[in-house]
């Protein structure tokens, strides 16, 4: 860790750690990994509004079954219809972490992850909602990672570790769930074990970033 990180990694624990977290917090924090985590995305009636996916809805059909971005694009424009594509995600998810903050979920957070994240990638307990949020959104994980460092809640390195196991089988479950959902009827082990092997492998990968930073980069 440098010298400019360590005063603030050690700041924002201190303060998390020294608040009092109330059962709203807690409530709050449960509420928002039922949202991002995806367990509800696949279920008929309105207990499916619990979904981030479904609570983001998608854009209707222009023509002829036509997407929003259109067909047959390219270049700086297609990019830019896709920019836009990625904005209400990132704006619907900040919008539910500042409320969840607000309720004291990123304090509850903090205290009850922080043992299995700091030795697991020697990330903070704060970024657990942004790691679940990750595993079914890439934009709105990394929304959320960003807002974490702006308000020193990550230090640079952690940053880059997080960013590492997000990075590495991006959006796992909403991916697996649906592009590799044509290959389930195949599989000849239970589909939990892909999936468990994905998350593993996130994990390996987030610590040789971890390990490239603390014994070249120096910095973690």
């Amino acid at each position: 860790m440098n010298k400019i990180d360590e005063p603030l990694r050690e700041r924002s624990e201190a303060m998390l750690e020294s608040s009092k977290v109330p059962i709203s917090g807690y409530i709050a924090l449960a509420c928002a990994i039922l949202v991002f985590s995806g367990i509800f995305a696949k279920q008929q009636g309105w207990i499916s509004v619990i979904d981030f996916n479904t609570l983001n809805g998608h854009f209707g059909a222009i023509k002829d079954g036509g997407a929003f971005r259109g067909s047959g694009g390219n270049g700086a424009r297609d990019g830019f219809l896709f920019a836009i594509g990625l904005i209400p995600a990132v704006m619907l998810a900040l919008g539910i972490v500042e409320v969840v903050d607000h309720l004291g979920g990123l304090r509850a957070g903090q205290r009850m992850l922080t043992p299995i994240l700091r030795p697991m990638m020697g990330i903070p307990g704060v970024a657990g909602l942004a790691l679940v949020t990750s595993l079914q959104s890439t934009d709105a994980g990394g929304g959320m990672t960003r807002m974490l460092r702006e308000e020193n809640f990550l230090t640079e390195g952690e940053k880059t570790i997080f960013c590492a196991f997000q990075f590495s089988a991006g959006g796992t479950i909403t991916n697996y769930l649906s592009s590799g959902a044509a290959l389930f009827a195949f599989m000849t082990v239970p589909i939990i074990v892909p999936l468990a092997l994905m998350f593993v492998l996130k994990v390996f990968g987030a610590n040789v970033m971890r390990l490239y930073l603390r014994h070249v980069v120096k910095e973690a």
